[in-house]
């Protein structure tokens, strides 16, 4: 289980390492190293996604391993309060940005002739922390669309047991 501290308030997320072993273990590599503190949900996009992982709040890009390889082909649905790892156009592209799903969103599966984004985790508790973040105004600030206007931060993101 992960502890996501945001300055709109706390949520948990549990993650699916036996479906997503690849996705799971470079996201807590990440946690571990302390990565996620100090950084923003920089697109927010209502009905859809909130987005992070990789931008501080001067919206400068943190350093990251490698990509990995995309998991999307493990079965699990891009359903609400799912978390997915985020990437380019480059399939295997993934490296810290994840999201996570405000609304049940199959056309990011994988399909045939669509890959899709790896599931990866579940919001178990404090989705309404995740709901607040995408209420947050949105606009464009340093060429990124659909940023918001009031820092979404992630104070710290760290391992917790289960309860």
């Amino acid at each position: 289980m992960i502890r996501f501290q945001t300055t709109h308030g706390d949520f948990t997320v549990e993650l699916f390492d036996k479906d997503a072993p690849i996705s799971v273990e470079n996201f807590l590599r990440y946690v571990d190293d302390g990565h996620f503190d100090g950084t923003i949900f920089h697109r927010i996009v209502p009905g859809f996604v909130i987005q992070g992982g990789g931008l501080t709040p001067d919206f400068s890009a943190k350093k990251t391993r490698a990509p990995i390889a995309n998991e999307a082909t493990n079965g699990l649905q891009n359903k609400r309060g799912t978390l997915s790892m985020a990437r380019t156009n480059d399939v295997n592209s993934a490296t810290s940005q994840f999201f996570v799903n405000l609304s049940d969103n199959a056309f990011l599966d994988h399909t045939k002739g669509q890959y899709g984004y790896a599931v990866f985790g579940r919001v178990s508790e404090g989705l309404d922390v995740v709901d607040a973040i995408a209420r947050v105004r949105t606009g464009t600030r340093k060429q990124y669309q659909d940023a918001p206007l009031e820092d979404a931060l992630i104070v710290s993101v760290r391992r917790v047991n289960a309860t």
